[in-house]
């Protein structure tokens, strides 16, 4: 059975080998992630060649992912590499502390975000390394934040902080983002996610920046926004409006709204993204014991069957694939956990889809294909194009049919790779449109998709050639062209 949910792997010491990484491709990875948070240019520059190369053993295009690693807001170094905090102690936040070299210690330590004691005052709660440790803030002294450990721990070198309800004033693009927005358009990456982007200007601000970098290579990537701050929720349609696609970034998103909170807003993000014909991802920890043990749990076995069946386009694996133990033994899993959550119950087309509204002409024949192929329980829907669009719209709407976007461009070949319910393979297009489907067709058999007698939807555009043109439904009984 084709898997429709996509995977995410990210790629680091675990993973930066060739033959592991051809193994993680079969296994299933459809997209894979570098973190700008870690490592240098060359470094990722180096790792997008890598995958480019497995890519092309195992016969598959792969997207890859640029995820910048935006404003995180982090303590500094201590003198023996770590503190412990006690409960109901004093621990002093100092913006100044270490600008003469000095080193944490268990009464204070810097941070590399100097705006911090502007962004707080007394009644705030912070919390460190992803909310393990909370501290109370009793009073702003300059550029000194005093505050009284309420839950305790091991707090080490260069752990995050975020403020409780968020309101951090930091941009969403550091100059480190912007010059690592330039390496990623060197290598061309698929896709750029945007860490803690709080409202649209930060999206279309990325973009430019992106679309800028990328002119020299005739390239733009599509755009992910992180959801990971408070305040990007009650912005979330504006954010969706300025961006392709979402990640439900669950880690720093419950450290500001609260662990109960997540779950309902997976739901809720994942709605809209599918609502707004835009592209959603699911991440963090979702197998997160699998960085050390060989089988997930079984929360986390329902966690991504659960986000498979809330309808997000893909799963993603961060820890788990860079650095755990078991990178290749974590993709199978996820592929199949997300075989199993798709075929538990009939995918029948949404309730509300004769609602749905369009104005577009191949809009139009992308719903008519869904609507056609349901009745009809076709083997198959093929959208020939040339942007991937058509084979998009299809795929905000659940339905049992494989769709194959079938195009001439490698890029758009890429970027389909994230669409859920959607495969992509290569298929020059003539203006013979007879020609094209003789071909589409024979493309298909030998894929072993689709055999002689089946019943197949094919949708392109006349003339051929032409972004944005889909003007054509035809029901086709494999065979007829041969």
């Amino acid at each position: 059975m084709a898997r429709a949910t996509k995977i995410v792997a990210t790629i680091g010491p675990a993973s930066t080998d060739l033959g592991i990484l051809t193994r993680m491709i079969r296994a299933g990875v459809d997209v894979v992630r570098l973190n700008f948070s870690h490592g240098k240019a060359q470094d990722h520059i180096e790792r997008a060649a890598l995958v480019r190369k497995a890519a092309a053993e195992c016969g598959k295009e792969v997207a890859i992912m640029a995820d910048m690693q935006g404003p995180k807001i982090r303590v500094g170094k201590f003198e023996n590499g770590k503190v412990e905090l006690v409960k109901g102690a004093p621990f002093i936040l100092d913006a100044r502390w270490g600008e003469n070299g000095e080193l944490g210690n268990d009464e204070r330590v810097g941070l590399d975000y100097k705006g911090l004691p502007r962004d707080v005052k007394p009644g705030d709660t912070l919390l460190l390394n992803d909310g393990l440790i909370v501290l109370d803030v009793s009073s702003v002294q300059g550029s000194e934040i005093h505050t009284v450990v309420r839950i305790g721990g091991e707090l080490s070198n260069n752990k995050g902080i975020n403020r409780q309800g968020g309101g951090l004033s930091a941009p969403a693009l550091t100059a480190k983002d912007m010059e690592d927005i330039k390496v990623a358009m060197s290598f061309q990456c698929d896709y750029l996610a945007i860490s803690f982007p709080k409202s649209a200007t930060d999206m279309e601000m990325a973009r430019q920046l992106a679309n800028i970098a990328g002119e020299a290579y005739g390239h733009k990537p599509m755009m992910i926004a992180k959801i990971e701050r408070a305040e990007a929720i009650p912005a979330l349609q504006e954010i969706l409006d300025a961006s392709d696609g979402i990640m439900v970034a669950r880690g720093d998103l419950a450290v500001e709204v609260g662990n109960a909170a997540v779950p309902a807003l997976q739901k809720r993000m994942i709605r809209m993204a599918r609502e707004n014909n835009k592209l959603a991802i699911t991440a963090t920890q979702m197998m997160e014991s699998m960085i050390v043990n060989a089988v997930p749990t079984r929360a986390e076995v329902s966690d991504v069957a659960n986000a498979v069946l809330d309808g997000t386009d893909a799963v993603m694996a961060s820890a788990e694939t860079a650095s755990g133990k078991y990178p290749i033994e974590t993709v199978e899993m996820m592929a199949a956990i997300c075989l199993d959550a798709e075929q538990s119950e009939y995918n029948k087309l949404d309730a509300d889809f004769l609602n749905t509204r369009f104005t577009r002409i191949d809009q139009s024949i992308a719903y008519g294909a869904l609507f056609t192929a349901h009745h009809l329980q076709v083997k198959a829907i093929v959208a020939l194009t040339e942007s991937g669009s058509t084979a998009l719209w299809m795929s905000r709407h659940s339905i049992d049919t494989p769709i194959y976007a079938l195009t001439p461009s490698t890029g758009t070949q890429r970027k389909v790779s994230l669409y859920r319910n959607v495969r992509a393979y290569n298929l020059q297009q003539g203006a013979d449109s007879a020609l094209v489907l003789q071909q589409a067709e024979e493309l298909l058999i030998e894929r072993g998709i689709v055999q002689k007698g089946d019943r197949i939807v094919v949708t392109w555009g006349e003339p051929m050639g032409q972004v944005g043109g889909t003007n054509a439904l035809k029901i086709v009984r494999v065979g007829e062209f041969s």
